[in-house]
C-alpha cells in the first residue's frame, strides 16, 4: 500500500475495440476473473484514492453495473488519447496530485509495480515502466529485412505511466492534433517534460492476441498454485408461462413472429428468454428473475427480455463464471417454431455470448391437453449449465 501522505489517482484506459484478441478483451476471463476487475483489484490495493475506468460509450451501462460502487466510469473517444484524456478530466483532484494512465489489457499489475512509479514520483516530474530490448531488432519491407538497428538503450514501455495530473493535461493540450502518440510518455516528452525509465515486469505482458490469454493464465498459476482447483459445474433451471391475448406477433427466444396473438406480461412476455434467465440465475444461486427485476417495478414495464438474459449473463462472469450450455424448450399448439428455431438459436448466442453449438432450442406440444394444448397460453423451460 502507497504510504505518501500525497494521494494519487488511476485511469485505466479499458476502450479498445479487441479486434486481434477475438473480442472486447476488458470483459473476458482470466484466472477466473474479468480481465478489467484485476487491474481496478490492483489500484485498490495499492491504495487509489480515485480510480476512473474509460470504456466506450456502448460499454458504459455494463459497467456501471459491474463496478460502478467502486469506480468512475467515462466513456471513451475516438482514439485511445482521446479516452485518456476523457478520463484526466474525470479526476476530481488537485492539480498536482499523482496520476498513474494504465491499460486494462496488461491484467497482471501489482501494488508493488505502482508503488515502484510512486516512489519515483517523490522527485522526479514522470516515470513509465519499461523493459530494456533484449532481442535483436529487424526492420522490415514486404517480410524483407532492410535494417538492423541497434537495441543498445533500448526499452519497451509498459503502463503504468505516472505524472502529475496537471502536467500530462497540458502535455496533451499541445500535442499536434493531426498527429496520433502511442502512449503518454510521448506525449509528456513532446512537451519537455522528463521521463524516468522504471525496470517493468514480464507480467505485464500485454493482451493483443489469443495466445496471449494462455501465456498469462499460465503466469498466474505459476504464482498462485493453489489456485489450480476444478471448477464446479452447476446446473439450473427455470420455467415460465404467459397467457395469449390480442396481438399481431409474438416475441420468442428474442425472436419476433408473426402471429394473431401475443403473450401477455408485464415485459414483453418472452417465456423462452425468461425461463433461461431463471436457469442461470438459479445455477449461480443468484435468485430468480422477479428478484432482479419486480413485475411491481413500471420501469421494465414492456422492457425487453433479452435485458434480463443480459443481466444474469453479467453477474455470472463478474464471479468468474462461464455458461457450458443452454437448453431451452417451447411448450404450445402455436405458433410453429421449427421455422424460427435456428434464428432463436443464433440470437440466444448472441446475447450470452457463446458458440451457436452451446444453445438448444426445441418445441413441443401437449397432444391439445392443459392450458398450452387448449390454447391458453404457453410455456418455456430451460436447462443449462455454467462453470464457476
Amino acid at each position: 500500500m502507497n504510504t505518501d501522505s500525497r494521494p494519487f489517482h488511476a485511469v485505466i484506459v479499458a476502450g479498445g475495440s479487441g479486434s486481434r484478441s477475438g473480442g472486447r478483451k476488458q470483459w473476458m476471463i482470466l484466472g477466473g476473473r474479468t480481465v478489467l476487475d484485476w487491474s481496478i483489484a490492483a489500484f485498490e490495493a495499492a491504495g487509489a484514492a480515485q480510480i476512473v475506468v474509460v470504456v466506450p460509450a456502448e460499454d458504459v451501462t455494463q459497467a456501471q453495473a459491474a463496478y460502478g460502487g467502486r469506480v468512475w466510469i467515462v466513456a471513451g473517444g475516438a482514439q485511445r488519447a482521446d479516452s485518456v484524456v476523457n478520463g484526466l478530466k474525470a479526476l476530481v483532484t488537485d492539480g498536482d496530485d499523482i496520476v498513474l494512465v494504465h491499460d486494462a489489457a496488461r491484467p497482471l499489475l501489482k501494488p508493488h509495480h505502482i508503488n515502484a512509479l510512486l516512489a519515483e514520483l517523490k522527485t522526479k516530474p514522470a516515470a513509465i515502466l519499461a523493459l530494456p530490448v533484449t532481442d535483436s531488432l529487424k526492420r522490415g519491407d514486404h517480410n524483407r529485412i532492410v535494417e538492423a538497428p541497434a537495441r543498445d538503450n533500448l526499452w519497451r514501455a509498459q503502463t503504468p505511466q505516472a505524472f502529475r495530473l496537471n502536467d500530462i493535461i497540458r502535455a496533451y493540450e499541445r500535442w499536434p492534433a493531426d498527429q496520433v502518440p502511442t502512449d503518454e510518455a510521448m506525449v509528456a516528452a513532446h512537451s519537455g517534460i522528463n521521463v524516468t525509465l522504471v525496470e517493468g515486469d514480464m507480467a505485464l505482458h500485454k493482451l493483443t492476441y489469443p495466445a496471449d490469454f494462455a501465456l498469462l493464465e499460465a503466469l498466474i498459476m505459476a504464482d498462485k498454485p493453489q489456485e489450480k482447483i476444478m471448477k464446479q459445474i452447476r446446473i439450473g433451471q427455470g420455467f415460465d408461462a404467459h397467457r395469449w391475448g390480442e396481438g399481431q406477433s409474438v416475441w420468442l427466444c428474442g425472436v419476433e413472429i408473426v402471429h394473431n396473438q401475443t403473450l401477455i406480461g408485464h415485459s414483453d412476455a418472452d417465456a423462452g428468454l425468461h425461463a433461461l434467465t431463471d436457469a442461470l440465475l438459479g445455477a449461480a444461486g443468484l435468485g430468480d428473475i422477479g428478484d432482479h427485476f419486480p413485475p411491481t417495478d413500471p420501469q421494465w414495464k414492456g422492457a425487453s427480455s433479452d435485458r434480463f438474459l443480459k443481466h444474469a449473463v453479467d453477474l455470472i462472469r463478474q464471479r468468474g463464471g462461464e455458461i457450458v450450455n443452454v437448453d431451452v424448450t417451447l411448450i404450445c399448439e402455436r405458433p410453429k417454431i421449427k421455422p424460427h428455431r435456428e434464428a432463436m438459436r443464433a440470437r440466444i448466442a448472441e446475447i450470452i455470448g457463446v458458440d451457436i453449438d452451446r444453445v438448444s432450442v426445441k418445441a413441443t406440444t401437449t397432444e391439445q391437453m392443459g392450458f398450452t394444448g387448449r390454447g391458453e397460453g404457453l410455456a418455456a423451460q430451460a436447462v443449462c449449465s455454467i462453470e464457476i
